[in-house]
């Protein structure tokens, strides 16, 4: 087992592997990252007022159960993740479960006078596959509690696949963005299906998007998706660096999926549905940002950034500091480079923090 990290600005990178099992890599992740797990716990408002107090009367007990058997038996090895970050940091199990099926549970959550907190995560991607380049560039935005509370894992499995994935403190990798060594990549935009689209006891989204960082070409991907069963919505945009392909994928409970591929034209996507048919809560944050992209220009990589960087609406700017939103860095993904690069910082600026050259990573055919 060889196990190393570094610290580059703000966001540390741990690499690890050969794993021998889901339970390792997990043990091995919360072991090195105990510290900000256990300071997310103390400080996301979302999990200490909400996910917590509900977790602690009798009528979250079916639903947390349910979840929790549905999610194991689906995916045994990701659950066994949870268990060995729960058992690397020190904490509680069910502390884990909260916050990995934050998405799964906040909406059997009573509302009541202490559930102030919005749970968003407002992500915004910008798509693109024609003659001149093909990229995906995505704003990674999320509640400001987890400002310090992500990370980089590099994992290698036994089976000889490696992945990287930023990842929420806490949670398995991973529920913004990431790639292998298949060539695939992923980043995900949150979206916000009516209630009653919403099925109790379904997939998780993170154990999801987990299965993804194991794809092994689209068809693979999209099959793992059509066949997830989730509780709620998400859109995935898939990345097939092999094959130059960028689909936007929306999809819902009961296996509701629409597929787009993204081509010359370049697409914005925020947080709300654009093509699958579905009911679906009005997001004004959302449709602001949706209809100032529409307005910038969109024909370069600079384009791109400068897109993701705007600040012009104050109310919902499309790059976000705060108070409750923030974005916490911006991925580019160029499949003609073969590369990955995160910027901490306004994307305006420019200033790459990690590249990674998948060229060299990439499985030979």
């Amino acid at each position: 087992m060889e196990t190393s990290s570094m610290e580059e600005r703000n966001l540390p990178v741990f690499e690890l592997g050969p794993c021998e099992s889901g339970y390792h890599l997990g043990f091995l992740v919360g072991q090195r990252f105990a510290k900000q797990i256990r300071s997310r716990l103390a400080t996301d408002l979302i999990f200490q007022n909400q996910l917590l107090p509900f977790a602690k009367t009798q009528q979250s007990q079916p639903l947390l159960r349910s979840l929790s058997e549905a999610n194991r038996e689906r995916f045994p090895s990701y659950w066994d993740e949870l268990l060995g970050t729960a058992e690397g940091s020190g904490v509680a199990v069910l502390d884990l479960i909260l916050l990995n099926f934050r998405k799964e549970i906040l909406p059997f959550v009573p509302k009541t006078t202490v559930s102030l907190e919005a749970d968003a995560e407002d992500c915004s991607d910008v798509l693109v596959v024609c003659d001149s380049m093909a990229v995906a560039a995505h704003n990674e935005d999320a509640n400001v509690a987890l400002l310090g509370h992500t990370y980089l894992i590099r994992a290698t499995l036994s089976s000889g696949l490696s992945f990287t994935a930023y990842t929420y403190a806490g949670e398995i990798p991973s529920c913004a963005f990431g790639f292998n060594n298949n060539g695939m990549a992923f980043t995900l935009n949150s979206v916000p299906p009516s209630e009653d689209e919403i099925v109790a006891s379904g997939i998780g989204r993170n154990f999801i998007s987990r299965d993804l960082l194991e794809a092994t070409n689209m068809d693979d991907a999209l099959t793992r998706i059509r066949s997830s069963g989730a509780s709620v919505g998400h859109s995935y945009n898939l990345i097939d660096i092999r094959a130059r392909r960028i689909l936007n994928v929306e999809t819902a409970s009961r296996n509701r999926i629409s597929v787009r591929e993204v081509q010359e034209t370049p697409f914005f996507h925020a947080n709300m549905y654009l093509h699958l048919q579905i009911q679906q809560v009005q997001d004004e944050n959302s449709l602001s940002r949706q209809k100032r992209a529409a307005l910038l220009p969109k024909q370069t990589k600079t384009d791109f950034l400068s897109l993701l960087g705007d600040t012009d609406d104050e109310t919902y700017p499309i790059y976000m500091k705060g108070p409750t939103l923030y974005t916490l860095c911006t991925a580019l993904i160029d499949l003609d480079e073969k590369t990955v690069s995160i910027i901490e910082g306004n994307p305006k600026e420019r200033q790459v923090t990690h590249i990674f050259l998948m060229s060299s990573w990439i499985n030979a055919d």
